[in-house]
């Protein structure tokens, strides 16, 4: 199982000895990865997260978030094997060739440890501000991931899309990833897991309920194998908005990943029989409590665990790219 924490990007913990000391501890340690999330602002109106709820304040630490990639490619400094995860980069607000670029270069810069994980973007107010029309989630999506791929793809570079268009080029540098950092799509309604079970080389699934978790993975692995792909070999990464608790809560009343670090170990236990083999942590609070909780939960699950020097990328499986 590969365990894997966001880096402290966004809020009052936000800063550049914070995000330095967790990429280089968390190397230390033996983590597996290291993410970030996109955010453009947080306006000061309620807004409703989900559609049909109550629209309600943001979390404060939206006001202030790092940029992923600059954040990533800093943390890409400091470390040798960690992989560096975007989850999520709201991939329609950002020109295919410019994000192409971006994570290219991030890809070379790194060594090949980028894992590129992208969402549609959910807040009105965000569209708005990069030009973007709500009405190109979903099909804009297909055609955005398949730009994504002609950046990285062999030169000349040419796409000819709904809503992209390349004209015949030479774009670089191109990823050290053969075919590019896997694709990871998050989302969360039942036809966007279905769209990314189609085209994605994976799933960044929001573990927030057992229920929910099983559904979303069942949903993802019917779509790939409809879609004729090799389901099993295709990646799930869950992302656990975790909460620490001093004592241990009951089972039967107990969220995923809430509690003890102890019953966060549990957690990762039984995500693991359903198939998924990279969890990674995005936790508030004091960096020291946010890496000793870290700490103790690598030795539960694997004590003394070796790791190489430097990170080497794990061959593709067959099947991780749509025909």
């Amino acid at each position: 199982m590969r365990i894997g924490m966001a880096l402290p990007q966004h809020g009052e913990h936000a800063s550049r000895e914070a995000i330095a000391r967790v990429a280089r501890e968390a190397e230390a340690i033996g983590l597996d990865s290291l993410w970030t999330l996109d955010r453009l602002l947080r306006p000061t109106r309620p807004i409703s997260v989900v559609p049909g709820t109550p629209a309600q304040p943001l979390p404060k630490y939206y006001a202030t978030v790092f940029d992923p990639i600059e954040t990533l490619t800093y943390a890409a400094a400091l470390t040798e094997r960690v992989q560096l995860g975007t989850s999520v980069i709201n991939a329609l607000f950002h020109p295919p060739v410019i994000l192409g670029k971006r994570l290219a270069t991030l890809d070379q810069l790194s060594g090949g440890r980028v894992i590129a994980g992208l969402g549609q973007g959910w807040m009105p107010d965000e569209f708005a501000v990069a030009g973007v029309p709500q009405s190109r989630r979903g099909a804009g999506m297909e055609d955005y991931v398949a730009a994504l791929r002609a950046v990285w793809g062999a030169d000349p570079v040419r796409h000819d899309g709904r809503f992209y268009q390349i004209p015949e080029s030479e774009i670089g540098p191109k990823p050290t990833q053969p075919g590019g950092p896997p694709i990871l799509i998050g989302c969360y309604a039942p036809a966007a897991i279905a769209r990314a079970g189609r085209i994605a080389d994976g799933l960044n699934s929001l573990a927030t309920s057992r229920e929910g978790l099983v559904r979303e993975i069942a949903i993802f692995r019917d779509a790939a194998r409809e879609a004729g792909r090799d389901a099993d070999a295709l990646p799930i990464v869950a992302r656990a908005n975790a909460e620490l608790t001093e004592a241990p809560l009951l089972e039967e009343s107990r969220a995923l990943f809430v509690g003890t670090v102890a019953q966060w170990a549990d957690d990762v236990r039984w995500v693991s029989s359903l198939g998924i083999d990279h969890v990674f942590f995005a936790i508030d609070g004091p960096i020291e409590g946010r890496l000793r909780a870290m700490r103790e939960l690598r030795e539960l699950i694997t004590p003394r665990r070796p790791h190489p020097a430097r990170y080497a990328p794990a061959p593709r499986q067959p099947g991780s790219r749509p025909s």
